[in-house]
């Protein structure tokens, strides 16, 4: 019998109704013949009031007792969607990280994984037991518990499923599957059948919410075949697999766009060897993370002009850097922009097929918008455009590419 994981996350274990709910779409699985292992999520919402609570305690909390305090959301959890298992007279039993046990780092609220120990989980699952996992959880080398950040609980499964062997690992979510952009931007948008781990990685990084990045790239690296489907629709979701599972590429899969972008300009830099590592250093060893780069050479060879992107919550820090490091980089003026938008088209098709740029700047041009900033990977193009234009952009090029639905 194949085993199988199945996540639900907070909207999908949101109360107890949703909870029991979930507990039907892991009865039909077992039913199907699976050996089910489920990653559970905090309840919606449960995580940042846990937040809060550790917030209020102090500016500066220990991060030990804060991953103590925001991971007993998973528990509560685990603990009810067992109950609901058992109810339906199924076998189940939850399980926390430290007790599997889900091996980390100590790096405390954004631990990274080492080992999961899954010889106990594989024994019960082989018996018909029901794993019920607390995802977000790991313990670290201290034996303190700890939490992996962002996606965390995404993470838990496709690290559980890679270690177990599974079939598939279904993320369940309050969306039926992954879209060729945002649904309430273009009504025409369609669901993907399939779409390849590179592409979503890519749209995860580029702004669809649907999958946090680190669990993508997790997948890839361990071979784990994803369906991201809705846990309130019987209906099969997005399968996120490896390219050759794909016939036949469209040229573009997909439209992203991203409204958390601001744009530092730094005027007539010096255009000396070692400029650029005066300039990224400092920001680096600040944690700003840059993206998108242009620079431009000045007429008479001497200065140059420097564009990039950082996120709007970096905008600050970035710009506060930057003059404090004026002497160093020897620029003579700095502009700050905030109302910019990253709009992006991906796909694996890109590298079979000519003119995906092109065809993307005359769209682009025929409505109006200009071009700030452009960059490129082997399966995607990224341009900076004012913000205003965000959702005309996204329309126009969903349309060009032939992503409307009939």
């Amino acid at each position: 019998m194949a085993r199988l994981v199945q996540k639900f996350g907070g909207t999908s274990v949101a109360d107890v109704d949703c909870i029991k709910n979930a507990a039907l779409r892991v009865k039909a699985e077992v039913d199907a013949g699976h050996h089910v292992a489920v990653i559970v999520s905090a309840m919606a919402g449960v995580t940042n009031q846990m937040v809060d609570l550790v917030n209020q305690m102090g500016e500066l909390p220990d991060a030990r007792e804060y991953d103590s305090v925001v991971s007993s959301g998973e528990q509560v959890t685990a603990g009810l969607m067992a109950l609901a298992l058992q109810d339906l007279g199924l076998m189940a039993r939850s399980w926390l990280g430290w007790q599997v046990p889900i091996r980390s780092d100590t790096q405390h609220a954004k631990a990274r994984l080492m080992d999961i120990e899954v010889e106990e989980i594989g024994t019960r699952l082989d018996r018909g037991e029901i794993a019920v996992i607390a995802g977000f959880q790991g313990i670290g080398a201290d034996n303190r518990i700890t939490t992996l950040g962002r996606g965390g609980s995404d993470i838990s499964a496709v690290a559980m499923a890679g270690a177990l062997g599974a079939e598939r690992c279904d993320i369940y979510t309050d969306v039926d599957g992954v879209y060729t952009t945002d649904p309430r931007i273009v009504p025409k948008a369609q669901k993907i059948d399939k779409i390849t781990y590179e592409e979503m990685l890519e749209m995860a990084s580029l702004g669809a919410k649907v999958l946090h990045t680190r669990s993508v790239e997790l997948a890839m690296k361990m071979g784990v075949r994803l369906q991201v489907r809705s846990t309130f629709v019987p209906d099969d979701g997005t399968f996120v697999v490896s390219e050759d599972e794909i016939v036949e590429q469209q040229e573009v899969s997909g439209v992203t766009y991203s409204r958390d972008e601001a744009k530092i300009t730094l005027l007539r830099v010096s255009d000396n060897p070692g400029v650029a590592a005066n300039i990224f250093g400092p920001l680096a060893d600040a944690n700003v993370n840059v993206d998108m780069i242009v620079q431009n050479v000045s007429e008479n060879g001497k200065t140059t002009d420097l564009t990039f992107t950082v996120t709007r919550t970096d905008l600050k820090n970035a710009v506060s850097v930057l003059e404090a490091h004026k002497g160093e980089i020897e620029y003579d003026n700095l502009t700050a922009d905030d109302g910019v938008a990253k709009i992006s088209v991906v796909g694996v098709g890109m590298r079979s097929h000519a003119g995906i740029a092109q065809k993307m700047f005359q769209a682009l041009a025929e409505k109006g918008i200009n071009i700030q900033v452009i960059s490129t990977s082997e399966i995607k193009v990224s341009v900076l455009v004012d913000e205003e234009y965000t959702e005309l952009a996204v329309r126009a090029l969903h349309t060009v590419y032939g992503l409307d639905a009939d």
